[in-house]
């Protein structure tokens, strides 16, 4: 599981990367990471690479996903209610058991089709 302190520095960066581009930022590339359990809630997480990562049973809710890469991620039993989802690419995620927010109702993913 990646250290606390360690994903902090990267969405530290990856704020600094969002507001102004600045040299000292840069996008999260959380590619492959276990995030299994983290609390990412209201995290901005625009445009970040988080394919093949682990995120079963993470807290997503209210966080910004628009235009990431969650190729291959591992979201099941995640809370992604009121999460932003636009663009994002969830080619080939698991989100068996994830929470999502369906129009104004909250709905368990049971299985995809």
């Amino acid at each position: 599981m990646m250290d606390k302190y360690e994903l902090k520095n990267i969405l530290d960066k990856h704020n600094i990367w969002l507001v102004c581009c600045d040299k000292d930022g840069a996008c999260a590339d959380l590619s492959y990471a276990d995030l299994s359990g983290a609390d990412l809630s209201n995290v901005d997480l625009r445009g970040a690479d988080l394919s093949g990562a682990q995120l079963r049973n993470a807290d997503l809710n209210g966080a910004d996903l628009s235009g990431a890469d969650l190729s291959n991620v591992d979201l099941r039993g995640a809370d992604l209610s009121g999460a932003q989802l636009r663009n994002a690419d969830l080619n080939g995620a698991n989100l068996s058991g994830a929470v999502v927010l369906y129009g104004w109702e909250m709905k368990k993913v049971e299985k995809l089709v």
